[in-house]
């Protein structure tokens, strides 16, 4: 196994993050981000979710039948009223691997961005927009209102700036295609059913070139920031990183 890259304040050569560090330093806990990015300390990793590994590829093929005949999608005209069609890039697939994927270099920080997009389509007049694929089983309306899914806003928004450091006309407008397992069939019998849905988000970028700057201010630290606390409603402190707060339990006992 290859050991990965670490933060070293002393180097000059640009530094690289992923989309999802990026999120784990925002969107989660800077302490567990600074372990990993700087120390080589990682979470334990979480089981894979190989079944919305399987949505997502067929997915992606379905699209692709698409893209070779220049056709919009119907899910893109039905539900979103898009006038798109796949886009073709002959490193479309280098964007999409999860080893390799598309990145930008953050002057300013000296911070190198990449990620693996699952989509991007392209409108008459040029412009593309970034999509990506979801999966889930719930009898809830489909939405982008939940608190978490303020992540997958994020991940819209990281595409579309990677896009644009690339050259690329981006549309502000990003999609998340949605498949819902459905649950009110009488039987098995082999085989789930999905709805498909197609969410709209209007991204904003202007967050991003902030968070880079502070990632390197908080990569270059001598020590890791502390841990993030919060007062729950019986007025308990309380960690906000489960990991963080494992550790410390884990820590007084021994």
């Amino acid at each position: 196994m290859a050991k990965k890259q670490l933060f070293d304040p002393t180097s000059t050569a640009p530094f690289e993050i992923s989309r999802s560090k990026l999120s784990l330093y925002i969107m989660d806990c800077p302490c567990c981000f600074y372990m990993d990015r700087r120390l080589g300390i990682s979470r334990p990793p979480t089981l894979p979710f190989t079944l919305n590994s399987a949505i997502d590829t067929l997915l992606k093929r379905e699209f692709d039948i698409y893209r070779v005949n220049q056709q919009p999608h119907p899910l893109m005209i039905q539900q979103a009223g898009i006038d798109a069609v796949p886009f073709q890039h002959p490193d479309l697939d280098i964007w999409r691997s999860n080893f390799k994927g598309i990145r930008a270099l953050h002057r300013e920080s000296n911070v190198i961005l990449s990620g693996a997009l699952d989509d991007v389509w392209v409108k008459k007049n040029g412009e593309l927009i970034v999509a990506d694929y979801k999966a889930t089983s719930t009898t809830e309306p489909i939405s982008l209102d939940s608190g978490y899914k303020d992540v997958f806003k994020r991940q819209l928004e990281i595409y579309q700036w990677i896009l644009r450091q690339n050259g690329f006309t981006v549309d502000q407008m990003a999609c998340l295609v949605y498949a819902n397992a459905r649950k009110d069939k009488p039987d098995f019998a082999g085989k789930l059913e999905f709805d498909l849905k197609v969410l709209c988000h209007s991204g904003d970028t202007s967050w991003i070139e902030n968070a880079l700057m502070d990632v390197r201010a908080c990569l270059s630290a001598d020590k890791p920031p502390l841990p993030k606390k919060t007062v729950n409603k019986r007025g308990e402190e309380e960690y906000c990183c489960k990991y963080c707060e494992y550790y410390e339990a884990r820590k007084a006992v021994l």
